[in-house]
């Protein structure tokens, strides 16, 4: 393996998470495009909602890639009537299964009001234990940041993910401080 293989399996994208405490989940997400090392764009909106608002998705990889996820994902939550659990499933295995979504770049993190799922290419639907998950190259510190906030503050899920995603941006160079929450109840 030569290094520039060894640099395009090293994930390098932006930073989402999500927090759900009790009735409420929060999912939130920089702005930062980058293309290799250099920063092109500082206020994308990487978190959307499909299904008549009632899901959230944010994603982290390649940004043509998870378009393309998310129109399929978004056909999926449509024929399964809004249940984001089947629809996960569905598209997780058609994505590790059919040959073109196959190679594709990202990772989505979805919520409704009853689940919060990472989806990957590899063909898993994770659910977190404690309802804090993180995708993206700041994923790993906003979910430790979530964590302890969840643990030693009375703060709201929102509040949560906002303190969060601005501790990645102080260290993670794919991260920026454009944040952007959404919220459902």
């Amino acid at each position: 393996m030569d290094s520039q293989d060894h640099k395009s399996d090293r994930w390098r994208s932006t930073t989402i998470v999500s927090v759900r405490s009790g009735s409420q989940v929060a999912v939130g997400g920089d702005g930062q495009v980058t293309v290799n090392d250099v920063i092109v764009k500082a206020s994308a909106a990487k978190i959307q909602r499909l299904h008549q608002d009632q899901v959230i998705v944010g994603f982290a990889g390649a940004a043509g890639d998870a378009f393309s996820l998310l129109d399929r994902f978004s056909s999926k939550l449509e024929s399964f009537q809004g249940n984001l659990l089947r629809a996960a499933i569905e598209l997780a295995k058609e994505w590790r299964t059919d040959r073109a979504l196959r190679p594709l770049q990202s990772l989505l993190l979805a919520v409704d009001r009853d689940h919060s799922l990472l989806i990957s290419g590899q063909g898993e639907v994770i659910e977190a234990d404690d309802g804090v998950i993180g995708i993206g190259s700041g994923g790993p510190i906003a979910t430790a940041a979530a964590r302890a906030l969840m643990r030693n503050t009375d703060l709201k899920p929102a509040e949560i993910v906002r303190k969060s995603l601005e501790i990645a941006a102080e260290i993670c160079v794919y991260t920026n401080s454009q944040i952007r929450v959404e919220t459902l109840s």
